[in-house]
């Protein structure tokens, strides 16, 4: 019988998580925790969320332990798709498009991906960037920013250390580049247009390792 593990944490709540894939859940993986994983007897570990700043990242050679201990090792959506475009050519399998940008070289910061969130409830206190490029990405498609807009404020959101990054904080560090009335129709609308691509990612990967089962 498969004994599967996911690291998860901000990127999908628990609940939805449950519903789409059975398994054993942990808080999002530190430095240790795939070795603990893989003495525990997991046959699948799913790395999805995992820590950046708060204590020290998965290393690359437990996640190689793992596979060469005969583990089937998936990363998506946060940590996990940025270990997976490191070492897929190893045996690791990365899942979504987040994965794919690190892959291709698109993205290479781990501040992409990178946010933080009340460690009680799990929530998002941050927006993570990659989050914000494909909302400004889809605000412009919709006509609620111009191509210009778009530039500014994916500018804004750069400067902003990744801790601080919010959709409202981005608007107020565009400041006068931004017009009125494109900071208005912006703030409007990204309550309920925003994307969430980490979450997207992490879903894909769970349906991925439910398929796979």
């Amino acid at each position: 019988m498969q004994k599967i593990i996911v690291f998860l944490g901000p990127s999908l709540d628990r609940i939805t998580a449950e519903k789409i894939l059975p398994a054993e859940y942990r808080e999002p993986a530190k430095r240790g925790d795939i070795l603990l994983a893989v003495k525990s007897g997991a046959t699948i570990i799913c790395l999805i969320d995992g820590v950046f700043h708060q204590d020290c990242a998965v290393a690359h050679r437990e996640i190689l332990h793992a596979i060469k201990s005969g583990v089937r090792v998936m990363g998506a959506s946060s940590m996990g798709a940025l270990r997976a475009a490191e070492m897929d050519t190893l045996g690791m399998v990365g899942i979504g498009e987040i994965y794919h940008k690190y892959k291709s070289g698109e993205l290479e910061s781990d501040d992409e991906v990178a946010l933080v969130f009340d460690p009680e409830s799990g929530l998002s206190l941050s927006e993570p960037l990659i989050n914000i490029r494909y909302t400004l990405k889809k605000a412009q498609e919709c006509g609620i920013i111009t191509p210009a807009a778009h530039d500014t404020l994916l500018a804004a959101a750069c400067s902003i250390f990744y801790p601080q990054r919010t959709y409202s904080r981005c608007v107020s560090a565009a400041g006068t580049a931004l017009d009125a009335e494109s900071r208005e129709r912006f703030i409007a609308w990204v309550g309920t247009g925003q994307c969430d691509q980490k979450r997207a990612d992490a879903i894909a990967a769970l349906e991925y390792v439910r398929e796979l089962v």
